[in-house]
C-alpha cells in the first residue's frame, strides 16, 4: 500500500484542509492518507479549539485513514524542530510522500537549505531583534528571497529537515488556497483557521467554510479553551517557585524567570502578562510556548531527551491494514491505548498537557482512551 503524509494540526479542521487532503491523494496517487496531527496545544502554544479525538475524528470524516499525535515535545516548537519531529514519525511510517501547502511553491527551497548552511548561524546575537528576524536578513542578502510566511517557512523547514536527516519521502509544496494565515474574513469559503475561530467566539455562521462534522462539533461547543482561563495556574507557579527552579524550565533562558517572575506579581490578565514580558528579543510565540512550558512544570533534560512514539488517535479500514502491514518494522514505539506505564513514562509530557487541556473538556485525552475507528468511510 502507497501512504502519503500530511503533517496538521487541523484547529479546526476547515474546507482549506479538506482541498489539501484531496490534493495530496490525487497528487500521489496514494491508496492511505497517514495525518500527523499536533495534539491539544498547537505549535505557537496555545489550546486548540477542541480536543484532538474530536479533531482526529473530523480528519477521519474527511478522508485521512490513519491520524497519529505529533508529541508536545515536538508539536511545541519553531519551524524546524516541528517539522523535523513530523517527519520523523512519517518516515518510520513508511510513508511515500509528504505533501503540504505553501504560499511560493515554485520556489527552490532546496537551494534556500543549501544557502541557509553557510550562516553562521551562532552569530545571530543581536538583541534588539528576534532570531527569525535576523535570519531571514541573512537569507535575502544571500538568495534575494524573503522566507516570512508561516506556510513557506514549514515547507523549508521539511525541505532541510529531509536533507539533515537523508530520508527518502518525496515533498510536494503545492499552493495554499483561500485566505491568508492571518486573514479574518469569511468572505470566501476558504477561510482561515483564525478567521474560523473568531467567527466562533462571535457565534457567527461557519457552516459555508467548514465541513459538517466540523460544523457540528463547532456548534456544540460550550467553553472556547484561551490562555486566559490557564493564567492563574501559570501565574501561580510563577509566583511561588523559587528562580533555581523556573530557570530549569524549557526554553528559560537570558534571565526570562526574574522578567516573567515579576510580571507575574503584578498583572491580573494574561494579556498584560504577555505584554509585560515581551521585548524584541523574543516573539509571542516563543513566550506562549515557554508560558506553556512553565505550567507542565516541563524541564529542559526532559524535553531535549524526550524519545519519538506512535499515539494513534485514530483509523479507517484502510488505515488499519497499512498499520498491520508495518507494525513489525516501525521503529518508534506504536501506541493505541496509554496505561499506567506509558503515562508515567514514555507519554508523561503529553499525559500531563492533556491533564491540563481537561480544564475545558470532561473527556480524558489519554488513559485508556481507545483510538477512534471509522470502518465505513466515504469516498470524497
Amino acid at each position: 500500500m502507497k501512504a502519503v503524509g500530511l503533517v496538521t494540526e487541523y484547529n479546526p479542521f476547515h474546507n482549506g484542509h479538506l482541498y489539501h487532503l484531496q490534493t495530496a491523494k490525487r497528487l500521489t496517487q496514494a491508496d492511505v492518507v497517514v495525518v500527523v496531527m499536533s495534539g491539544n496545544f498547537t505549535q505557537r502554544g496555545e489550546p486548540t479549539i477542541v480536543d484532538k479525538w474530536t479533531r482526529a475524528q473530523e480528519a477521519l470524516a474527511n478522508g485521512a485513514d490513519l491520524v497519529v499525535e505529533l508529541p508536545l515535545f515536538d508539536a511545541v516548537q519553531p519551524g524546524q524542530r516541528f517539522a523535523t519531529g513530523a517527519l520523523r514519525l512519517l518516515n518510520d511510517l513508511q510513508v511515500a510522500a509528504v505533501v503540504f501547502g505553501a504560499e511560493h511553491p515554485a520556489w527552490d527551497f532546496e537551494r534556500l537549505v543549501a544557502a541557509e548552511a553557510s550562516f553562521a548561524a551562532p552569530a545571530f546575537t543581536d538583541y534588539r531583534a528576534t532570531y527569525a528576524t535576523q535570519f531571514n536578513a541573512a537569507l535575502v542578502q544571500q538568495t534575494g528571497v524573503s522566507l516570512v510566511d508561516p506556510n513557506d517557512i514549514l515547507a523549508f523547514s521539511y525541505f532541510k529537515a529531509r536533507a539533515e536527516h537523508k530520508w527518502s519521502m518525496e515533498l510536494y509544496p503545492i499552493q495554499r488556497r483561500g485566505s491568508g494565515y492571518h486573514d479574518q474574513s469569511l468572505q470566501t469559503t476558504l477561510a482561515s483557521a483564525s478567521a474560523i475561530r473568531q467567527a466562533v467566539q462571535d457565534r457567527t455562521d461557519i457552516d459555508d467554510v467548514v465541513p459538517a462534522q466540523t460544523a457540528q462539533d463547532l456548534a456544540n461547543l460550550s467553553v472556547i479553551p484561551n490562555w486566559q482561563a490557564l493564567y492563574p495556574l501559570l501565574r501561580n507557579h510563577l509566583i511561588q517557585a523559587p528562580v533555581t527552579e523556573l530557570r530549569h524550565i524549557y526554553l528559560m533562558s537570558e534571565g526570562l524567570e526574574y522578567r516573567m517572575k515579576e510580571a507575574a506579581s503584578r498583572e491580573l490578565t494574561f494579556d498584560g502578562f504577555l505584554h509585560a514580558v515581551k521585548t524584541k528579543r523574543y516573539t509571542f510565540a516563543r513566550l506562549l510556548r515557554l508560558c506553556l512550558y512553565t505550567v507542565l512544570e516541563a524541564t529542559q533534560t526532559e524535553v531535549l531527551n524526550a524519545q519519538p512514539y506512535h499515539h494513534v488517535l485514530g483509523f479507517t479500514a484502510p488505515g488499519r491494514a497499512y498499520l498491520h502491514a508495518l507494525k513489525k518494522t516501525v521503529q518508534y514505539p506504536l501506541i493505541t491505548k496509554v496505561d499506567a506505564d506509558k503515562k508515567a513514562t514514555l507519554m508523561n509530557l503529553d499525559y500531563r498537557a492533556g491533564k491540563l487541556y481537561q480544564l475545558f473538556t470532561p473527556v480524558e485525552q489519554d488513559l485508556k482512551h481507545a483510538p477512534i475507528i471509522k470502518l465505513s468511510s466515504k469516498k470524497h
